[in-house]
């Protein structure tokens, strides 16, 4: 039986190919690379798009983990657990070079819900790193902030959803803690994806 960890391999290594196509009809005159080594990938990077003597290092965060469903939000991880020990997650991690996230939702198969067929749609938005952490400060939700906000929530027995001051739930966001079904317990910040395209952090690429 392929474990978990194999199907979600192929998954990503089946989204690649889809993308690298739509890559090269979205960016005509750049040179599009995925990457495909292992130290690249750890600090944030699966693609490097490049023009004229700029170079943009890109990271793309799928939701593989809902297929066929078109969700108005995605969430940005903060940390999460490794052996029992906090590891920052991939927004605040300083190891990270990542330019722009590249999120991947409403991702559809060429069958219905199988993945080993093929991608035949999906949406992409282009989200500015330094703007999204910006625009966090802006809110009051500097690294210190968040770090006391995770801390608290780590300390407690809430799950799922939490609603903080600094945003509106309703049109903003807010945090989510993944106590249970996965081993990292990550916290993240879930963005209403419409506030990140109005606050001119991200924009709409596919």
């Amino acid at each position: 039986m392929k474990s978990n960890f194999d199907a979600d391999l192929t998954k990503e290594s089946l989204l690649g190919k889809f993308l690298d196509v739509i890559y090269l009809k979205k960016f005509v005159g750049f040179e599009v690379i995925r990457v495909v080594d292992a130290e690249a990938q750890h600090r944030g990077i699966d693609v490097m798009i490049s023009k004229a003597g700029k170079e943009y290092k890109i990271d793309e965060k799928a939701q593989l983990d809902y297929l066929e469903s078109d969700l108005p939000t995605f969430a940005f991880e903060i940390t999460y657990l490794k052996n029992g020990i906090q590891k920052p997650g991939w927004l605040h991690d300083a190891r990270k070079e990542t330019d722009f996230y590249f999120t991947i939702t409403a991702i559809c198969c060429n069958v219905y819900n199988v993945p080993e067929s093929g991608f035949k749609s999906c949406k992409i938005f282009s989200v500015h790193r330094k703007k999204l952490l910006g625009l966090l400060a802006k809110k009051g939700l500097g690294y210190e902030r968040i770090s006391e906000i995770n801390q608290e929530i780590r300390k407690g027995n809430g799950e799922d959803r939490l609603f903080i001051t600094e945003l509106d739930a309703k049109t903003e966001g807010y945090f989510f803690y993944s106590k249970k079904g996965k081993a990292e317990q990550p916290i993240n910040i879930v963005f209403k994806l419409k506030f990140l395209l109005q606050s001119g952090v991200a924009k709409r690429i596919h």
